[in-house]
């Protein structure tokens, strides 16, 4: 059934998102992401002490591809 949509002020969008007005089948958005963090990176919560004493992150990848978004239809 045909939307009726009055104005819409987009102010940003992400590189991996969809922004969709109307009738739609199937929306699909694919994204790849590759995350290197050290030692208590994605650590939340209130009172949170966290101590690690010289940490490093190993960044080093030996293969050229990961897997990919490949036929994701």
């Amino acid at each position: 059934m045909p939307a009726i949509v009055g104005v819409a002020q987009v102010v940003s969008i992400g590189s991996s998102s969809v922004f969709h007005i109307g009738d739609v089948y199937k929306i699909m958005p694919l994204s790849n992401a590759k995350t290197f963090s050290g030692a208590g990176s994605f650590n939340t919560g209130d009172g949170l002490n966290v101590y690690n004493r010289q940490s490093t992150t190993n960044t080093f990848d030996q293969d050229g591809v990961d897997q990919g978004n490949y036929f994701n239809a």
